[in-house]
């Protein structure tokens, strides 16, 4: 007689997601123990299609002033949305607004303008520019070369030679860049500024609006822009940085030109208010210009 044909063997465990397998539960019937097979579902544990990767949310971010157009759109948002502001926006000359330069250039003459009259901080930062031009031009490398002593020869004190240094030094580490700095968003790219030695929240929120072009930022630590939003709208006292983001709120998404006006109307009356001065005493409250750019730490 022929052998018997040999069983078949079993399929591997398959690798889907479910699979079935069987057990067998005790039930009584009638007094009587009973055995009946049970069908249970076993999930897998290897996934044949994984979720993809989730990735960081890119960050669109909003037409710079610069853009054509851009700035007369924020023109006509404010006046339509703060009456009170489109009286000043009749009264004051345009905002104007400076050529974009590299974000370390701007940053580095920043440094060298703190606290100095424009006729002592334009020639420093000229011989600044030759001492670099020998190192082939104003870089973080070019400055990381410069010494202390060299520094304190064109007119920069000690204390302005640390801070370019540290500048550079990120720079040259790559904790900042400028490709990062006009890519990053306004809240990312204040708490990257402000490791910085020598550039506080002041000087970040000017160089923001005034290198960047950057349309909602509201210093609101500044004390001329403190002491418009106070005439503007006819407060007793000048408003505390703290309460600055709600006053301001109907300027959003146009922040900096609103501030620009409070900076404007400020200037216009302090020839009219003799304590004007000794109320901004000691706080930050140039114009908007880089010219008069000081540095706040």
């Amino acid at each position: 007689m022929p052998d018997p044909p040999l069983p078949s063997p079993s399929p591997p465990p398959s690798s889907s997601l479910t699979a079935e397998t069987t057990s067998a539960i005790t039930v009584f019937e009638g007094g009587k123990a009973s055995s009946r097979p049970r069908k249970v579902r076993k999930v897998s544990s290897v996934c044949s299609n994984p979720p993809p990767p989730l990735h960081p949310p890119i960050c669109v971010l909003p037409r710079p002033l610069s853009a054509p157009g851009e700035l007369d759109a924020a023109v006509r948002y404010l006046r339509s949305a703060d009456p009170h502001l489109a009286s000043v926006i009749d009264e004051l000359n345009p905002l104007g607004l400076n050529q974009f330069q590299s974000p370390f250039l701007t940053l580095a003459r920043s440094i060298i303008h703190q606290q100095l009259a424009p006729k002592a901080a334009i020639p420093t930062y000229d011989r600044f520019l030759k001492l670099c031009d020998a190192q082939g031009g104003v870089s973080p490398a070019a400055v990381l070369s410069l010494s202390a002593e060299q520094l304190r020869q064109i007119g920069v004190s000690a204390r302005k030679a640390g801070y370019l240094h540290d500048l550079a030094r990120k720079f040259h580490t790559g904790v900042l860049s400028d490709a990062a700095i006009v890519s990053l968003d306004d809240r990312s790219l204040l708490s990257l500024l402000t490791m910085v030695e020598g550039i506080g929240t002041w000087s970040a929120h000017m160089f923001m609006i005034f290198s960047l072009h950057r349309p909602d930022v509201l210093p609101v630590g500044d004390a001329a822009v403190r002491r418009g939003v106070q005439i503007l709208y006819g407060l007793s006292d000048t408003p505390r940085p703290s309460q600055m983001e709600q006053l301001c709120e109907q300027w959003r998404p146009y922040r900096s030109v609103g501030s620009w006006y409070m900076w404007r109307l400020s200037q216009s009356k302090q020839a009219a208010t003799p304590s004007m001065g000794g109320l901004i005493s000691g706080e930050p409250h140039q114009p908007l210009l880089l010219d008069n750019f000081p540095v706040d730490r």
